[in-house]
C-alpha cells in the first residue's frame, strides 16, 4: 500500500480526500440513530422500567417551576406566588409538547409554590423539546419582576449539560491543538512536517464521525461517541503519524541521499509502518472487548474507539507516505535547484545512533543495575496502586452535575424547598387482571409499613394500568440518591418489605426501579462484567504479542506491565478524586467515589495504548538482535532509538487527555485525569525502567520459544525484500 501511494502521490492524496467526504456525506445522509430510553435498562431496575412500560407506568420528562421570593425582598408574597401558578399553569397547558399541569404546591415553609409540568413522549426525548417550557417560564418571569420564577427538571437539566459538554469540548480542542502543534514543531523543527500529524489526525476524525453515524444504527449511539472519537482520535492518529515520520526521518539521513524518497518511504513502511498496523490492530481489538459490557454507553464508546484507530491506520498506509513522498521530491529538486546555482547543498543529517543523552543517563542505573531497578520501581507502582484497594464505585447522579448549569441552580433550591422531590423508589408487579385487588392490598400494605420510615418521606402514590395486570407504588425519598439512608432503604424494600407483601401474592412479577435503584444497579452490572472484560483484554494482549513477536515471555510481560500501569494509574486516581485535598488543584467537587465507568474504560483504553508503545519499542529491540546484535546490547539500543519518539507521542497524548481533566463533568474529568497519568506512567516508567531492566534479566529467554536464530533465518528474506527493492 504505501509503495503505490509513495509511486501515485496525488491519487493517493485525493483517494484519501474522496474517502474522508465520503464517509462524512453517507453519515450525514442516513443521519445518527440515538439510543433510546429502553437501550438504557441494567438490571433489576431496567426490568422494572420495563414492566412499568408495558402497562404505560414509565416515567415521563418532568419540569418544575419554582416560584420563590426575591433574594432580599423577605417573606414570599402568596398572592403574587398564586397568580403567578396560575400563569404558569395557563402558559403551560397550551403547550403541544406539554402532557399535563399538577396543581400548584407551596412548601411546608411557606418559602416556595412548585408547580410540576409532565412532557409527552419518552424520558431521554424531554431535552429535544424543553425550549419553549423555557420560554414560558421567562415570559411568567418577565410578567411577574417581583418574584423569581426559574425552571429546572430533568429535560432542562440534559440540556444545561449537553450545552457544558459542548463548550469543554471547544475549549480543550483550543488548548489541545496549539500545543500538539508545538511539540511537533519542536520535534520536527519544520512546519510542514508538523503539520501532516495533525491534519492527518483531524481528517481521520472527520472520517470516523461520518462512519460513526452509519454504525450507530447497529450500536446505537449514547452521545459519548464523538467525544471518545476526537479523544482516541487525536491522540492515536498523531502517535502514528508521528512513529511514520520519525523513522522516515531516519532511513533518510541513515541513506545520505543515496535514495529516493520513494525508497524511503517503502522502508518506513517496512519497519514503522508493520508497528503502527499492530498497534492499531491491538487498539481496535482491545477496544471492541467493551462490547461484553453489555451497555449502550460502552459499546458507544467501543464503536468509536475502533473506527477512529482503524481509520488512522489507513491513513498512516495511504496518504502519509504519498505526502511524505511529495516533501521528498519538493526537497530533492531544492536540493537539484541549489546545485545548479552552485551553491552547495545543505548538509545531509548524518544517523545519531543510540540514545539521547537524557535516556542515556536515565538508562545507565538500568543497565548498571537491572535487578535492583526493576524491584525499586515495581514496589513504587505497587505502592500508588495501593488505593485501588479501597477503591469505591458509584454512578454519578444528577446532583454531580456542575453548578455552573442554571437548571442545577434551580435544582439545588428546589431540593432545599421540597425534600421529597430528591429521589424515589418504584415496586411494580405484574399480575393477572383477576389479582389486581390482591397486588393493590398488597402494595398498600408495603407503603403503611415503610410510612414511618425516617429515611422515607412518608408520602407514596398507587397507581395501577388501565387492564389492570400492572400496578406501581411510588414511595418518595428526601435523601439523594448516593446518600447512606436512600441505599440502605432500597435494600430493605428489596430484601424485607417486598417479599412480606407482594411477594406472596401468586405469579406475580416484581420488581424495584427508581432513581435510587438505576443509581445501584449500575454499578453492580458493571462490576459483574469486569472480570469478563479483563479475562479478554488479558487474552487479546496475549494473542497480539505472541503474533506480533513469536514470543509467549514477551505476551506474559504485556500482559503484567500493562497491569501493573493501569493498577497504578487507578490507585493515583483514587488518591486524588476519592478525598478532598486535591479538589483545589483540579478544580472539582469530590463525591467520594470513582465513576463506575472510569475503571472499565482506562483499562481497555490504556491495554491499546500501551500495545502502541510496546510494539514500537520491542519491534526496535528485535530489529537489533536480527541484525545478530546480543540482545543486551539491542536491548539498550532498542530503548535508546525509540525514546525519543515514545516522549514525542507521550507528551502529545498527555496533551489531549489532559484537557479533557479540565471539563466541568466530574465522570470526563475523572476519565483525562486517569489516561493522562497512565500515559505518563507507561511511557517514561514502565517503558524505560521496568521493561528494559526486565529484559535485560531475561536475557535470550525474552524470544522464547521461537529463539534469536531460527526467528532470524525466517523473518530476514522478509524484512530485507523493501532494501532489496528500493534499491
Amino acid at each position: 500500500m504505501a509503495r503505490w501511494s509513495a509511486a501515485h502521490p496525488w491519487r493517493g492524496i485525493g483517494g484519501w480526500l474522496v474517502f474522508v467526504v465520503l464517509c462524512l456525506g453517507v453519515g450525514i445522509s442516513v443521519g445518527t440513530n440515538p439510543a433510546t430510553t429502553e437501550d438504557f435498562r441494567i438490571g433489576e431496575a431496567g426490568r422494572g422500567e420495563a414492566i412499568a412500560a408495558e402497562g404505560g407506568l414509565q416515567q415521563r420528562p418532568v419540569e418544575h417551576v419554582l416560584i420563590t421570593a426575591k433574594p432580599g425582598t423577605g417573606k414570599l408574597d402568596v398572592a403574587a406566588a398564586a397568580s403567578a401558578a396560575a400563569d404558569i399553569s395557563a402558559r403551560m397547558g397550551k403547550l403541544p409538547e406539554v402532557l399535563s399541569v399538577a396543581d400548584p404546591v407551596r412548601s411546608t415553609d411557606h418559602t416556595a409554590v412548585r408547580v410540576t409540568v409532565t412532557m409527552k413522549g419518552p424520558e431521554l426525548e424531554g431535552k429535544k423539546h424543553v425550549d419553549p417550557l423555557i420560554e414560558q417560564t421567562a415570559a411568567v418571569q418577565q410578567a411577574h419582576p417581583g418574584l423569581r420564577v426559574e425552571e429546572t427538571g430533568s429535560p432542562s437539566i440534559s440540556k444545561g449539560v449537553e450545552k457544558l459538554r459542548s463548550d469543554d469540548l471547544a475549549r480543550t480542542e483550543v488548548i489541545a491543538l496549539p500545543v500538539t502543534l508545538i511539540t511537533l514543531l519542536l520535534v520536527f523543527s519544520s512546519v510542514a512536517m508538523a503539520l501532516v500529524p495533525l491534519l492527518l489526525a483531524l481528517s481521520s476524525i472527520v472520517a470516523a464521525v461520518g462512519l460513526s453515524m452509519v454504525a450507530s444504527h447497529v450500536f446505537p449511539d449514547a452521545g459519548v461517541g464523538t467525544n471518545v472519537i476526537l479523544l482516541i482520535g487525536l491522540a492515536v492518529g498523531v502517535d502514528y503519524t508521528l512513529f511514520y515520520l520519525k523513522r522516515e526521518r531516519e532511513e533518510r539521513a541513515r541513506a545520505g541521499g543515496e535514495l529516493s524518497s520513494q525508497a524511503v518511504v517503502e522502508l518506513a513502511a517496512a519497519t514503522s509502518g508493520r508497528a503502527v498496523v499492530l498497534s492499531g490492530l491491538a487498539v481496535a481489538v482491545s477496544s471492541a472487548t467493551l462490547y461484553l459490557a453489555d451497555d449502550v454507553i460502552f459499546s458507544s464508546i467501543a464503536t468509536g474507539a475502533v473506527l477512529v484507530t482503524l481509520v488512522a491506520v489507513v491513513s498512516s498506509l495511504t496518504v502519509l507516505p504519498a505526502l511524505l513522498a511529495k516533501l521528498g521530491m519538493r526537497a530533492e529538486r531544492r536540493a537539484v535547484r541549489r546545485a545548479a546555482r552552485g551553491r552547495a547543498p545543505r548538509k545531509q543529517e548524518t544517523h545519531k545512533a543510540g540514545p539521547g543523552r537524557l535516556t542515556a543517563a536515565v538508562l545507565r542505573p538500568v543497565v548498571k543495575h537491572p535487578a535492583a531497578t526493576l524491584t525499586v520501581t515495581v514496589l513504587g507502582l505497587l505502592a500508588l496502586a495501593a488505593p485501588v484497594l479501597g477503591l469505591r464505585l458509584t454512578d454519578m447522579g444528577r446532583e454531580t452535575h456542575s453548578r455552573s448549569i442554571v437548571a442545577m441552580q434551580v435544582y439545588d433550591r428546589l431540593n432545599a424547598a421540597y425534600p421529597d422531590l430528591k429521589s424515589m423508589h418504584q415496586v411494580v408487579v405484574r399480575a393477572d387482571a383477576d389479582r389486581s385487588s390482591e397486588v393493590t392490598s398488597a402494595l398498600r400494605e408495603l407503603a403503611a409499613d415503610v410510612e414511618d420510615d425516617p429515611r422515607l418521606s412518608g408520602t407514596s402514590r398507587l397507581t395501577t394500568s388501565p387492564d389492570r395486570r400492572i400496578s406501581m407504588l411510588q414511595l418518595q425519598v428526601p435523601h439523594y440518591v448516593s446518600s447512606e439512608e436512600a441505599q440502605s432503604s432500597l435494600q430493605d424494600i428489596r430484601d424485607t418489605h417486598v417479599p412480606d407483601t407482594v411477594g406472596r401474592v401468586k405469579d406475580a412479577e416484581t420488581a424495584v426501579t427508581g432513581d435510587v435503584a438505576r443509581y445501584t444497579d449500575y454499578p453492580t452490572h458493571q462490576e459483574q462484567k469486569l472480570p469478563l472484560i479483563i479475562g479478554a483484554l488479558l487474552l487479546v494482549t496475549f494473542a497480539m504479542t505472541v503474533w506480533a513477536f513469536r514470543s509467549v515471555v514477551l505476551a506474559l510481560v504485556g500482559m503484567v506491565l500493562n497491569l501493573l500501569s493501569a493498577a497504578a494509574s487507578l490507585g493515583i486516581l483514587v488518591m486524588v478524586f476519592q478525598h478532598t485535598w486535591a479538589e483545589g488543584l483540579v478544580d472539582f467537587t469530590s463525591t467520594g467515589s470513582i465513576g463506575s465507568r472510569v475503571p472499565l474504560f482506562l483499562l481497555v483504553i490504556l491495554f491499546g495504548l500501551s500495545m502502541d508503545y510496546q510494539v514500537f519499542v520491542i519491534s526496535r529491540i528485535r530489529e537489533a538482535a536480527l541484525r545478530g546484535v546480543p540482545t543486551r546490547r539491542a536491548v539498550i539500543e532498542g530503548i535508546g532509538s525509540s525514546a525519543g519518539v515514545v516522549t514525542s507521542a507521550a507528551v502529545v497524548m498527555v496533551t489531549v487527555f489532559a484537557s479533557f481533566a479540565a471539563l466541568h463533568l466530574i465522570e470526563m474529568k475523572q476519565i483525562g485525569f486517569s489516561l493522562a497519568v497512565a500515559v505518563l506512567l507507561d511511557a517514561f516508567v514502565i517503558r524505560m525502567l521496568v521493561l528494559p531492566s526486565l529484559m535485560l534479566l531475561l536475557g535470550e529467554a525474552n524470544w522464547w520459544p521461537s529463539g534469536r536464530v531460527r526467528r532470524a533465518h525466517r523473518t530476514t528474506g522478509r524484512a530485507s525484500r523493501p532494501l532489496q527493492s528500493v534499491r
